[in-house]
């Protein structure tokens, strides 16, 4: 009797204790690791000297402060041939797609109806009033010859007579001559105009006007499509070589891309720097996560559940993060990392972007990230 009182008071009493442990809260799970943040090392792709030094080591920034500026030797130069190329592309450009103005092309006109009326003249000829005035000319010089020709032979006879001097004869012989030069010459004019213009002469005022009918035409179409794209070619590669150089004067300046704490700074005015090369290193204070590593048998976690975050700064107090990444395959744990469970060897890395307190936790504290359970 005895013994059955005791088993039942053994079995009642193991049942009271699995209830008992059945309504307690689970342990919790943390893991732990180190705040990091992302490290922003700055430069120009230019390089050159500087000018300016505007930040010191521990100095916050905000996005855009000036932290560094270069001199910019002959970009200021560069920068203005690259303007006045570009100016000047563009008017030729804006000239050709305008085409020709409208005095131009009424000019041309102009010289197109000259160039009409003057083969309608050659081909019709002279005038029958010009060719009766060539008449006139001839007669009158025919009629200037008879005088020279009597002056003469009255100025020969009193020579032999004695009454005149050889003078008067010689310049009688030559008014006789002279007159004689007019005649045939004034009756060459008169076989020209009776003979009409001559066919090549009509041929080349022919030329002459249909040349100007097409350089006419020409203005009036205005430039070929081949002549305005290649002008805008040439305007475009302009724009863009002052576009890079308007670049190049702004890398001159470095900038602040994020707010943040200067790293590092070790420069002073009057420093030569290399092209591409980080000048400036700063903490951006604005990212700042947990890296640390989860047993493989604790990972049930997903990708953006939030977790408490607590730091050894502030003891009484609980930090929001939010897992971003989970990797996809296992390694074994580092040695620097502590887990609840030493008996698992193959952990997965985790990382845990805070959400809040930027303003107050930094780069390099420890922290313990709350898997489950509360602290």
């Amino acid at each position: 009797m005895v013994r059955w009182i005791a088993g039942f008071v053994v079995v009642v009493g193991t049942l009271i204790a699995g209830l008992i442990y059945s309504q307690q809260p689970p342990s919790a799970l943390t893991v732990s690791g180190f705040i990091e943040a992302d490290e922003i090392r700055l430069g120009s792709r230019v390089g050159g000297r500087v000018a300016k030094v505007l930040i010191e080591e521990g100095q916050q920034v905000q996005p855009g402060d000036l932290l560094v500026e270069l001199e910019p030797f002959d970009l200021m130069q560069r920068q203005a041939e690259a303007e006045a190329l570009w100016n000047q592309r563009m008017a030729v450009h804006e000239k050709l797609v305008a085409g020709y103005r409208e005095e131009e092309i009424a000019q041309a006109e102009a010289r197109l109806d000259s160039s009409k009326a003057n083969l309608l003249m050659l081909k019709n000829g002279p005038r029958q009033q010009e060719i009766e005035a060539a008449k006139a000319e001839v007669d009158l010089a025919k009629a200037e010859q008879e005088l020279a020709q009597e002056v003469y032979d009255r100025t020969a006879g009193l020579v032999k007579q004695g009454a005149s001097t050889q003078e008067a004869l010689d310049r009688a012989t030559k008014e006789r001559a002279a007159a004689a030069e007019r005649v045939k010459a004034r009756q060459e004019q008169l076989d020209l105009l009776l003979q009409g213009t001559r066919d090549e002469e009509i041929a080349m005022a022919d030329a002459r006007m249909r040349e100007q009918e097409q350089a006419t035409l020409l203005m009036k179409n205005g430039y070929r499509d081949q002549q305005i794209a290649e002008a805008y070619s040439a305007m475009k590669a302009a724009e863009s070589a002052l576009a890079a150089i308007d670049q190049q004067l702004e890398e001159l300046k470095v900038h602040a891309p994020s707010t943040g704490t200067i790293e590092a700074v070790d420069l002073q005015v009057g420093d030569l720097v290399s092209a591409n090369a980080p000048v400036v290193s700063m903490i951006d204070t604005q990212s700042l996560w947990v890296r640390a590593y989860v047993p493989e048998d604790q990972l049930d976690i997903n990708l953006g559940q939030q977790v408490p975050i607590t730091v050894d700064s502030y003891p009484n107090e609980t930090f929001t993060g939010e897992i971003t990444f989970i990797a996809r395959q296992a390694e074994f744990t580092p040695g620097n990392v502590q887990t609840p469970e030493e008996r698992s060897k193959q952990v997965f890395r985790i990382k845990v972007t805070l959400v809040e307190g930027h303003d107050r936790l930094r780069a390099g504290m420890a922290a313990d990230v709350w898997l489950e359970g509360h602290p």
